[in-house]
């Protein structure tokens, strides 16, 4: 075929494709949509957007920690150190000193109830053991002052001082709640009865305050709070009651020369002969 055939063939084909006189591509100026979403880099590590003021940071050991979770330095006061792996010298977690909790992302002051007391005033030489936000768990106290019922209070020197009777700031008797006399810290014996009384009416829990051997009743009372006058005895320097063994009351038989005395094993009471052994427990009872 001529050159001059195939030019009119091209011609004729070429009329029959309409004209496209408004079709373009235009690209978009809008940072964000092109991916641009940072206001500014660290230290200016990333590609500005050439439309605007908007950027793509590279990522940096900072930017992949703190993605991964790892974004807490655990340092500082209430902090112990970081719980598990660092990355960039960070951590997921952090490890809380005493009284300190992690909670919302930090190490919080955490106190338990038990540290309620400021330990200032009167009577008062500071706290005792460790203080969480300044308060303590108990306190200090003056001379002439004593730890009591959560405060630091008058000291007694001589003569009851709620479930304990003191001479010269030494403990002498114990007595529970109900009870209205005191009982001697310790047995004077494993004797007869005669001597049994003798003993007790020589004994003196303070000055002139003299003990008396215990009737069926009070011996009864303190078999039925053995328990806790034994705790209270023992936490004072006290002697525990003979187990196994009877002790003497002040209550007379009608025969026999005997006198009532009670099974501290068993509460049982019964006339026991005046020349066999049995213990003595002074009391308090006028005080």
């Amino acid at each position: 075929m001529s050159d001059t055939k195939l030019f009119l063939l091209l011609g004729i084909s070429l009329s029959f494709i309409p004209i496209l006189s408004h079709a373009q591509c235009v690209a978009t100026q809008d940072c964000e949509t092109l991916g641009y979403s940072e206001t500014t880099c660290n230290g200016g590590k990333g590609v500005k957007c050439p439309f605007g003021n908007k950027w793509v940071c590279l990522a940096t050991e900072e930017s992949v920690c703190a993605d991964n979770g790892f974004k807490y330095t655990c340092s500082g006061a209430g902090y112990s150190g970081g719980s598990g792996d660092s990355c960039g010298g960070k951590y997921k977690t952090c490890n809380c000193a005493t009284n300190y909790t992690w909670n919302g992302g930090s190490c919080a002051l955490s106190c338990s109830s038990s540290y309620q007391y400021t330990c200032t005033g009167t009577g008062y030489a500071g706290g005792a053991g460790s203080a969480c936000d300044g308060k303590y768990a108990q306190c200090t106290c003056a001379s002439g002052y004593e730890w009591k019922n959560g405060a630091c209070q008058k000291e007694v020197l001589n003569g009851a001082d709620g479930d304990i009777y003191k001479c010269n700031g030494k403990v002498v008797g114990v007595k529970v709640s109900g009870m209205d006399f005191y009982v001697a810290m310790e047995n004077l014996g494993n004797i007869g009865w005669d001597s049994a009384n003798e003993r007790c009416q020589n004994y003196h829990f303070c000055d002139n305050l003299e003990g008396a051997l215990p009737t069926t009743n009070q011996l009864r009372t303190i078999y039925k709070n053995k328990s806790s006058l034994e705790s209270l005895l023992t936490s004072n320097g006290g002697e525990k009651f003979a187990t196994n063994n009877s002790y003497w009351s002040s209550i007379v038989c009608s025969y026999n020369y005997s006198h009532y005395a009670l099974d501290m094993s068993s509460g049982n009471t019964y006339s026991f002969n005046d020349t066999r052994a049995g213990y003595v427990r002074p009391v308090l009872v006028n005080y």
